[in-house]
């Protein structure tokens, strides 16, 4: 027998008894088996820990991953049903609801401006996506290769998004009162003690320079810095004959907040006063 028909009649027989060339495969066996294997043990733990995080497990299972499902991990024409968006726009409004039937139970002397106001803080971008970095969600979320290389499961917009969409998964799930349950466990905390003031700093800072004869404050952009998904923003407001004053924050928004705010400290002009 040749050289050659020997290592191919070796190589056939390696097969059969299961070991194959180079580590093969057995037979019966598909390739990337014990890899999705422990993906799908690995995604289940994760699950498993968020709910014990919010307090609350799913019957229906789905809910909870279609909730945590950016539409950049899908593809194909029904991608967007597929993702969280749907959950998102009735996890809105329940979140408005829960909150505001919360404030009027708990501020009875409140009008409906301060109200008005305490529950556009608390459903808020920015406080939807402290709530969700609270409870951890940026490591269960599924994202596209791209947005996660691009920092996506940091990312204020997605993770508010997400926070929105798990509330109305809750709530399809097990119905009003578990939604409301999660959100009272989740924002309770916040809205007793507000972490910001009830009016925004531009605001309290406007009606102090139109108060004394000045014009408007002027804000502009000093310095943008950091990649463009994630920026980070350096503006100066200017108030009449005053010296500037500066902030920075991740949007100019926030940067815009905090250089009033900056100013309003310097001029020692206090917080707003409210009922509670």
């Amino acid at each position: 027998m040749s050289r050659k028909a020997k290592g191919e009649n070796d190589s056939l027989a390696a097969r059969r008894r299961g070991g194959g060339v180079g580590g093969g495969l057995r037979i019966g066996e598909v390739a990337g088996e014990p890899e999705l294997a422990a993906g799908a043990k690995r995604r289940n733990r994760i699950m498993c820990d968020l709910e014990t995080r919010i307090g609350y497990r799913f019957a229906d299972r789905t809910l909870i991953e279609r909730a945590l499902t950016h539409i950049s991990a899908l593809a194909g024409p029904d991608s967007r049903s597929g993702s969280y968006q749907r959950l998102e726009f009735l996890g809105d409004h329940v979140l408005g609801l829960v909150i505001s039937d919360m404030l009027f139970k708990a501020f009875p002397k409140a009008d409906e401006g301060e109200l008005s106001r305490r529950l556009a803080d608390l459903v808020r971008e920015e406080t939807c996506a402290d709530v969700a970095r609270a409870i951890d969600l940026g490591p269960a979320l599924k994202l596209g290769n791209s947005e996660a290389h691009a920092g996506g499961r940091r990312r204020t917009a997605i993770l508010a998004d997400v926070c929105e969409a798990l509330i109305a998964a809750v709530f399809v799930d097990g119905g009003y009162a578990s939604a409301a349950a999660l959100i009272e466990r989740l924002w309770q905390e916040r809205m007793l003690r507000p972490r910001r003031p009830l009016r925004d700093s531009k605001t309290v800072l406007q009606e102090w320079a139109q108060a004394r004869g000045m014009p408007a404050p002027s804000y502009r952009e000093v310095e943008r810095s950091g990649p463009d998904h994630d920026p980070e923003f350096r503006v100066a407001v200017e108030v009449a004959d005053r010296e500037p004053a500066e902030g920075r924050g991740r949007s100019k928004r926030a940067a815009e907040q905090a250089a009033a705010a900056a100013m309003l400290v310097r001029e020692g002009v206090g917080a707003e006063k409210t009922d509670g």
